[in-house]
């Protein structure tokens, strides 16, 4: 019987009976059409099509190899075996790259999907503007190192209104965390040693957001205790006012008040109905947190905890008292039932241990 021609399926180019390529299951090809158009898989050794390939100027690769065992570096490109890979934001970069092109400093819209530390129903999420010691990639990289032994803590992002500085964000903490667990303390004297400022400065402040369900289990649980929360603060702002170190200015430009009405329940419907800005005192404009915005920044440990500190206590007799209780309720009252240590030291500091009258007066730390 006589042997079937056979022809290369690309070039229609006749083959002799040793001659030809298979590239996959069903294409014949001649030896110049596989070198035109084929590359040979440097992971399996399978001969397939350019198009169905994975390439740069060293690595050649099957779809099916580069799937399953490759990356491409974000950065420059080039194809890296996964065990080889550098991996930030689910993202991969070589080596030299991570090194070089990634960046410490996130944008400003940067929100990683938040991690809860500690057991608790009530958790804090800080943001800490320092200002005057740079932008600077390194100095972020050392700060998130001290911070995230083995899980990320915080992250460190652009902020506009800061001149030559960044701001730290914690991931959602209990107050016991953030006192026992992390490392404030470091991190805050190694800004300090790197030449950052945040009291010492005028475009600086200390954010703490807190869940809002940590206030009840559905809309309106939440929101009676909120309710409460915005009238403790108003019918005790004169001592609120002196606890931030805020400036007056400062105070009306970040922070804004609501102003007091009878109940809590006025003070929110006036903050739901007439206030479209976030610069109030405790701002409401996020799905998940309230945010209060009272407090200038830091980077006196004391301070910084002290003021976390405070945050736990104005919700906590929020959530346990009544709207009655709290109109009765004096600052030399709330304050006499505090035993935590650095609450007490900042609170006599500022002579607000009593209830007596304020003055306001500039504050060095």
């Amino acid at each position: 019987m006589e042997e079937e021609t056979r022809y290369c399926d690309y070039c229609g180019v006749e083959l002799g009976e040793d001659e030809g390529t298979w590239v996959g299951d069903s294409d014949l090809l001649c030896d110049d059409c596989v070198d035109d158009h084929c590359v040979t898989c440097d992971h399996c050794g399978e001969i397939v099509w350019n198009q169905d390939s994975e390439d740069d100027d060293h690595t050649f690769l099957c779809r099916s190899c580069y799937t399953d065992y490759y990356s491409r570096c974000e950065c420059c490109g080039v194809i890296m075996h996964n065990d080889c890979t550098s991996w930030r934001h689910d993202l991969p970069y070589c080596t030299d790259c991570f090194d070089e092109c990634v960046q410490e400093i996130e944008e400003y819209n940067y929100k990683p999907e938040p991690e809860f530390f500690g057991d608790g129903n009530l958790y804090m999420g800080v943001e800490l503007e320092v200002d005057t010691g740079g932008k600077d990639d390194e100095n972020a990289r050392i700060l998130k190192e001290i911070a995230n032994s083995g899980d990320e803590h915080i992250y460190i992002k652009s902020d506009g209104s800061l001149e030559d500085g960044f701001e730290i964000v914690s991931h959602p903490m209990t107050l016991k965390f953030h006192q026992e667990e992390m490392e404030w303390e470091e991190v805050l004297k190694e800004a300090v040693n790197m030449g950052y400022r945040s009291h010492q400065t005028s475009t600086c402040g200390l954010h703490v957001h807190v869940n809002r369900n940590a206030f009840g289990d559905n809309q309106a649980e939440q929101e009676e205790v909120i309710a409460k929360i915005l009238f403790f603060i108003e019918k005790h702002w004169a001592e609120i006012f002196k606890f931030s170190r805020r400036t007056e200015y400062n105070m009306n430009r970040w922070s804004s008040r609501y102003g007091l009405e009878k109940t809590g329940k006025e003070i929110l419907e006036k903050a739901k109905g007439n206030y479209t800005s976030r610069y109030v005192a405790v701002n409401l404009k996020n799905y998940y947190t309230i945010e209060f915005r009272l407090f200038r920044g830091t980077l006196k440990y004391n301070t910084f905890i002290a003021t976390l500190q405070m945050v736990q206590k104005i919700c906590d007799v929020a959530i346990s008292m009544s709207q009655e209780e709290l109109e009765n309720l004096s600052w030399s009252e709330f304050v006499s039932n505090i035993k935590e240590k650095e609450l007490i030291q900042y609170l006599k500091e500022h002579r607000l241990y009593v209830n007596e009258k304020i003055t306001i007066e500039e504050d060095e730390e």
